[in-house]
C-alpha cells in the first residue's frame, strides 16, 4: 500500500444495530431522554425534492463525542461510534482487522442498548433485546492530500481497497477483488460510494445523506434476519398447533388460544414487516434511490423480502386450515346433536306409551 495517497480528513463509522422491541414511541422516548437529541432527517445537500424524509423520523441521541444511538419507531435501536481517520491508507486495513468481531466494542455497545431501554422503558412495546446483532464499518474520506482520480479506488487500488472492505490482510485472488468493490456509484466527478457485506468505502465532503441511507439498509438488513427468524419459530409453533388438532376428534380438545395466537404472530409479522420497508421513502432523489438499490443487491434484500412474504402466506395458510378444523368439526358435533335429537323425537313417544 505504499503507492497509496495519504489521508488528511477522514471518519470511521462503527455501527451496531439491534432489534429490542416490537415497537418504540419515539415521542415518548424523546421526552425521556434528557441527552442532545435530534429527530433525524434527509439534510438534502444535493438537488431533491423536499418529500424525500423517513416516515416517521427516528430520534438520534448524542451521548458523549463521537457516540449515538438512533431509535426506530419499528423496534431498532443502533449504536455508532465515530473516529477520526488521517495518515496512512495502509491503516484501514488494520482498523478494518481490528474491528471484525470486535467483542469488547460489541460489549460496550450492548450495555448502551441496554442503559437507554431502561431509560424509555414507558415508550417500548413488547421489549425484547433480540439475541443476535448486525454490524457495519463506513470509512469516509472526505480529502486525499493530494489528488486521487477516483476511477483509481476501483482499478489502480482495487486489490487494496478489497482488502479493507473484506478485512482481510491475505493477498485476494482476483475475483474476490473485483466481487468486493464491483458494488459502487458516483454522483460526481469526485466522490465514489464503493460498499460491500460487511464495510463500505465513502469520498464525499459532504456526505450525511449517503451515511443515513447506508445507516438504513444496515438496520433493514437486521430486521429482515428478525423477522426471517420470528416466522421460523411461529411456523413451527403453528404447525405443532394443526398437528394436534389433526389428531384429536374432540373439536375443543385443542386450546381454544390457538387461533389467536397464529392470527397474532401473523399480524405482528405483517406490521413490522411493512414498518420496515415503508420508513424510508427515497423517490424523491434519484441519486440516493439507485444508491439505496445497490445495497439492497448487495444485502440480498429482495431475496430476505420473498423469503418473508412466503413465509407469512404460509402462517396465513395455517391459520386457514386451524379456521377450517375448527368450523368442520363443529359442524360435525351440531349434526350429530341433530341426529340425537331425532332420534330422540323418534323414541320419546314409544317410551311414553310403554309406560302408560
Amino acid at each position: 500500500m505504499a503507492n497509496l495517497p495519504q489521508i488528511r480528513l477522514g471518519t470511521c463509522h462503527i455501527i451496531f444495530m439491534y432489534d429490542v422491541a416490537f415497537a418504540i414511541d419515539l415521542d415518548e422516548a424523546e421526552r425521556r431522554i434528557t441527552s442532545f437529541k435530534q429527530r433525524e432527517t434527509i439534510k438534502h445537500k444535493r438537488r431533491a425534492p423536499r418529500y424525500f424524509e423517513y416516515h416517521p423520523a427516528p430520534l438520534r441521541v448524542t451521548q458523549e463525542p463521537g457516540v449515538e444511538l438512533v431509535l426506530y419507531d419499528f423496534g431498532a435501536v443502533s449504536v455508532i461510534y465515530r473516529r477520526p481517520l488521517a495518515g496512512d491508507f495502509s491503516q484501514l486495513l488494520r482498523i478494518s482487522e481490528e474491528l471484525y468481531e470486535n467483542q469488547s466494542l460489541l460489549d460496550e455497545s450492548r450495555r448502551r442498548v441496554d442503559d437507554v431501554v431502561k431509560l424509555i422503558r414507558p415508550a417500548v412495546s413488547k421489549l425484547n433485546v433480540s439475541s443476535f446483532v448486525e454490524d457495519y464499518v463506513i470509512f469516509q474520506i472526505e480529502a486525499f492530500e493530494s489528488d486521487v482520480p477516483i476511477g483509481d479506488l476501483t482499478h489502480k487500488y482495487a486489490a487494496e481497497v478489497a482488502q479493507v472492505l473484506r478485512a482481510e490482510s491475505r493477498q485476494l485472488s482476483a475475483d474476490e477483488i473485483r466481487d468486493a468493490v464491483c458494488q459502487h456509484i458516483s454522483y460526481g466527478t469526485n466522490d465514489i460510494v464503493i460498499v460491500d457485506w460487511n464495510a463500505a468505502l465513502v469520498i464525499d465532503r459532504e456526505a450525511e445523506d449517503t451515511l443515513a441511507v447506508l445507516e438504513f439498509a444496515n438496520v433493514e438488513l437486521l430486521e429482515m434476519r428478525f423477522l426471517d427468524q420470528r416466522l421460523d419459530e411461529a411456523l413451527g409453533l403453528a404447525y405443532e398447533r394443526l398437528n394436534k388438532r389433526s389428531q384429536g376428534w374432540f373439536p375443543f380438545r385443542s386450546n381454544p388460544s390457538d387461533l389467536r395466537d397464529v392470527s397474532q404472530w401473523q399480524v405482528d409479522a405483517a406490521i413490522l414487516f411493512e414498518g420496515v420497508n415503508n420508513v424510508l421513502k427515497l423517490l424523491g432523489d434519484q441519486y440516493l434511490a439507485r444508491l439505496y438499490r445497490l445495497l439492497a443487491e448487495r444485502f440480498h434484500l429482495t431475496e430476505w423480502d420473498a423469503g418473508i412474504f412466503r413465509k407469512l402466506k404460509t402462517l396465513e395458510s395455517i391459520y386457514e386450515k386451524l379456521s377450517d378444523q375448527v368450523v368442520t368439526r363443529r359442524m360435525e358435533v351440531l349434526e350429530w346433536i341433530i341426529i340425537v335429537l331425532f332420534v330422540i323425537s323418534i323414541v320419546l313417544p314409544f317410551l311414553t306409551a310403554t309406560q302408560h
